[in-house]
């Protein structure tokens, strides 16, 4: 090989550089990609990053080029952050128009001169509606859709009148979560409540099956939460995607406990919105609507205890009134009738003083008369009198005798039958008085083999044991 056959390095690049040059010149092209490998250099607005396309069966990477982004390409991508709340980084699939160019230092290169938000943003809610549709076909007995709304097993639960058990899904760093506790426990009405933790990492679209074993965990502790809050604070459009996966989507719609969602996105509702019982943009709204409901159900108490007390009022008014009104018809009748009872009474008094001294009148004359006739006939009628008193006597004498001959005959019956039925006689004829400890049985079925008995007899008591019980149905003799 000869000196002539040799050429310099930058010979050949720049060769390399003119043919890449006459191939593209000026032209421009919208690549579809995924970006890997970024790196931002804030104080010169720099973006160094590489572009490059991945089989939809193996994800294995088929094209690979580096790429650069600065000047007005730095400002597209500030714009594309600001509207999409997706931070430009790795594993984001965008839709950019670069130019091809050639360096002869730094090498091929693609220069970023715009980006599409509407692709980005196309691209996520593509794949969200797709989530919807399969969650209506796979989880149709607890989810469905009327209008524009979700209808869930767990947005048709109803919140208990007053909440206070809370468990709270969150990352441990959560500046949400912080936010959430410090507005339930500041509330301006001194409610207080009992919130437990269930940490777990809520960022990364392969970290739901996480989030689903938290709710599991809720579900297993057993405890009797009035509420479920999953919070995380806010973040960039993909940092939400874990909230849009099916999995997460199906738990929160058949979760047996109301669910409030507060995952601090401002623009766009998750899945997990729609799915869950109460949706709110941050974790602080989500205190919000918890101390509000509890405030609620707090109104209804006072505004019943004011209703309560205006018709009680009302009640003590109006039967003031009507005792007001049958005081005065009593009083008005009471007199009515003492006027009517005096007039009567004084009536009655007329007539009983006339009456009275018409009758004294009258016995005074039959008085006189009968006077008369006694000292007519003394004799006659004081022996008269003797008769009678004398016949009385001898009745009252014989009814006494009689009366007392009777009583003595019944208290000699009377003491026959106590002898014959003392439980002295009774043992003299044979029979005999059996005690278990110190009480008197009549029927051995408290008995068994082995108990201990007492036998009464006349003379003397005898202390056995029973060896056997035979049932019998024998009526005896009735003595």
């Amino acid at each position: 090989m000869t000196a002539s056959e040799t050429i310099k390095l930058s010979a050949l690049t720049g060769r390399i550089q003119q043919v890449l040059s006459n191939v593209f010149g000026e032209e421009t092209f919208w690549v579809v990609a995924d970006v890997t490998n970024h790196a931002f250099y804030a104080q010169k607005g720099y973006h160094y990053f590489d572009l490059v396309e991945k089989d939809t069966n193996s994800s294995a990477i088929v094209a690979k080029v580096a790429a650069v982004a600065w000047g007005n390409g730095s400002i597209r991508i500030r714009e594309f952050e600001y509207v999409t709340g997706q931070q430009f980084k790795n594993d984001i699939h965008v839709l950019v128009k670069v130019s091809v160019n050639y360096h002869q230092v730094h090498g091929l290169q693609i220069t970023l001169l715009d980006i599409d938000t509407n692709f980005t943003i196309g691209m996520l809610e593509q794949q969200k509606q797709q989530t919807l549709l399969r969650l209506l076909a796979e989880c149709s007995d607890y989810i469905c859709k009327v209008g524009d709304r979700y209808v869930t097993r767990n947005n048709q639960l109803s919140f208990r009148a007053v909440i206070q058990k809370l468990a709270v899904i969150t990352s441990g760093n959560s500046a949400g979560f912080q936010d959430f506790r410090h507005t339930l426990e500041h509330n301006r009405f001194g409610y207080a409540f009992q919130v437990d933790t269930y940490f777990t990492v809520v960022q990364g679209e392969s970290k739901a099956e996480l989030v689903q074993q938290r709710l599991i965990d809720v579900y297993n502790s057993g405890v009797p939460y009035d509420a479920v809050v999953i919070i995380r604070g806010g973040g960039a459009q993909t940092d939400f995607l874990l909230f849009d996966t099916f999995l997460l989507g199906r738990a929160v719609a058949k979760f047996p406990i109301p669910i409030i969602t507060g995952i601090g996105h401002q623009k766009n509702e998750t899945i997990t919105d729609m799915m869950a019982h109460s949706p709110v943009k941050t974790p602080t709204k989500a205190a919000e609507l918890i101390i509000a409901h509890n405030k609620a159900f707090e109104d209804g108490v006072s505004d019943l205890q004011h209703t309560i007390l205006i018709r009680a009022q009302q009640l003590f008014s109006s039967h003031y009134q009507a005792l007001s009104q049958l005081n005065a018809t009593v009083i008005n009748q009471t007199r009515t009738v003492l006027q009517g009872q005096r007039e009567m009474l004084h009536d009655y008094h007329n007539v009983v003083s006339h009456g009275s001294r018409s009758m004294l009148q009258h016995h005074q004359r039959e008085l006189l008369t009968l006077s008369g006739a006694i000292l007519a006939r003394p004799r006659v009628v004081i022996a008269g009198k003797q008769n009678d008193l004398q016949n009385i006597t001898a009745n009252i004498r014989s009814f006494n005798r009689l009366y007392m001959q009777n009583r003595r005959g019944q208290l000699a019956h009377y003491d026959t039958l106590f002898k014959l039925m003392s439980p002295v006689n009774i043992l003299k004829r044979g029979f005999a008085i059996v005690y278990a400890g110190d009480k008197i049985i009549n029927s051995a079925l408290p008995l068994e083999a082995g108990s201990p008995i007492t036998v009464r007899l006349h003379d003397a008591s005898l202390e056995a044991t029973v060896t056997a019980k035979t049932p019998h149905d024998e009526p005896g003799t009735d003595i």
